[in-house]
């Protein structure tokens, strides 16, 4: 079972689609979904919903041999609309099992 931590007592729409998509694409070993949109409130991006700013940490196998920003385009990539559209701002960490 995979190590997946939520950061938010009760987690929204888009931090569950986040979260489903990288389930889905990476099978994830480790997984931690954080909104972090609170602390962005009323600045540049933030559009009222409470779910406009995340970061996520994701470790899986797919990351093994892949360069930091192939890493990033993969996360993108299974997150398709979403970062531009309902998300604004997103960190990525994504790293290959073993990797500090």
């Amino acid at each position: 079972m995979p190590y997946i931590r939520r950061m938010t007592s009760t987690p929204g729409p888009v931090e569950t689609e986040i979260r489903q998509r990288l389930e889905a694409e990476f099978s994830p070993s480790e997984l931690v979904v954080s909104n972090d949109s609170a602390m962005h409130s009323g600045h540049s991006g933030d559009d009222g919903s409470g779910e406009s700013h995340f970061s996520v940490t994701i470790v899986a196998d797919a990351f093994e041999g892949v360069s930091r920003l192939q890493r990033q385009r993969m996360v993108n990539a299974a997150l398709g609309d979403l970062p531009g559209q309902r998300v604004h701002a997103l960190a990525i960490k994504a790293r290959a099992p073993g990797e500090a």
